[in-house]
């Protein structure tokens, strides 16, 4: 069936459509429900990403370096536990109830069975981050001085854990395996942070780990709050303005950009629809 168009556009939607746009909004609600039942994924959600970077800021001088370093641990924290784990979990239980099988033998599509199971973490992280953001500044933290950067490093950053949750999966026989099979991303990322990769100075690795996606999201945070990385900011490099933050972003911005897309590529191969059982 296809829909009627006049001079004005599209003036109907397609029963089809208006189905699919059900399913959709029911996914999405199931979804959200199962995970606001789950108190070990509340908790992980909660406590570790909002408890800890504030508790990092609290302890410290409160400087620009300070804060960008605080919010850089939020972001990072938040991407980990709130999209990346509960994603990684909530897929590999849905496959194993074989709950992801019979609903693509339904009306509901691919994508729309995998934003149901992506949105829950993804709502909360903007939640979370809109925020935390005047938090911070009313605790004493100075103003980001440029948040696209910023908004470009949470919003492919949903997109990049979103994709290593779903490819990571695909080795995950079980939820209870989530923990060991998550560990490669959890250590990636946590070497990504500015002030991890401070402590290896120039050396080759930290040269390996400034080309990871999550020393992209660490750079793109720092910057925008800062207006230079951890390193030159440690190092005494001045600070770049509104206008040459959008220069110093260039770089970050591409890395992640590319390892997004081999993510989303190997979610899309790796990815398994059926129980191992």
């Amino acid at each position: 069936m296809t829909t009627s168009h006049t001079a004005r556009g599209l003036q109907h939607a397609t029963p089809e459509r208006r189905k699919t746009s059900f399913f959709k909004t029911s996914l999405f609600k199931a979804e959200w429900l199962q995970f606001r039942r789950n108190k070990t994924l509340l908790f992980m959600a909660t406590v570790f990403p909002v408890g800890i970077p504030l508790l990092l800021f609290l302890i410290g001088n409160g400087g620009a370096a300070e804060s960008a370093n605080s919010f850089d641990y939020f972001v990072m924290y938040t991407l980990l536990f709130v999209q990346f784990y509960t994603v990684l979990s909530m897929a590999t239980t849905r496959r194993d109830e074989r709950v992801l099988k019979r609903l693509r033998t339904g009306e509901a599509r691919d994508i729309d069975i995998i934003g149901a199971i992506c949105f829950p973490g993804a709502l909360l992280t903007l939640i979370f981050t809109v925020v935390i953001i005047p938090l911070l500044m009313v605790l004493g933290a100075p103003a980001p001085i440029n948040l696209v950067p910023i908004v470009f490093a949470v919003l492919i950053g949903l997109l990049l854990c979103s994709a290593l949750a779903l490819m990571t999966s695909g080795f995950t026989r079980n939820a209870e395996a989530a923990q060991m099979t998550s560990m490669p991303v959890f250590m990636l990322a946590m070497g990504g942070l500015g002030s991890i990769r401070f402590v290896f100075g120039d050396s080759i690795v930290a040269d390996i780990l400034a080309y990871t996606p999550f020393a992209a999201i660490s750079d793109l945070v720092q910057i925008g709050w800062a207006g230079a990385t951890f390193a030159d900011s440690v190092g005494g490099v001045e600070a770049a303005n509104f206008a040459g933050i959008f220069q110093d972003m260039l770089i970050p911005l591409g890395i992640l950009a590319a390892w997004t897309a081999a993510a989303v590529w190997a979610a899309n191969r790796y990815m398994r629809w059926d129980s191992y059982r």
